[in-house]
C-alpha cells in the first residue's frame, strides 16, 4: 500500500470518530450503529497497523 492509501484510511478513521461523536451526543443513540462504526474504525485502525508493520 502507498502512503496515499495510508492517508485515505486515516481520513476514513477520523470521519468515523466524527460520526461516532455524533452518534453518542444524541439523546437516544443508536447502539446498533455505534457498534457498527466501531467495528468499522477498528478495522480501519488494524489495516494501518499492517501497513505500517509491513513497510
Amino acid at each position: 500500500m502507498s502512503e496515499n492509501h495510508l492517508s485515505a484510511l486515516r481520513l476514513k478513521h477520523a470521519e468515523l470518530e466524527t460520526q461516532l461523536e455524533t452518534e453518542e451526543a444524541r439523546p437516544f443513540p443508536d447502539d446498533d450503529l455505534i457498534h457498527r462504526i466501531k467495528k468499522q474504525k477498528l478495522q480501519i485502525k488494524d489495516a494501518m497497523a499492517q501497513e505500517l508493520t509491513s513497510a
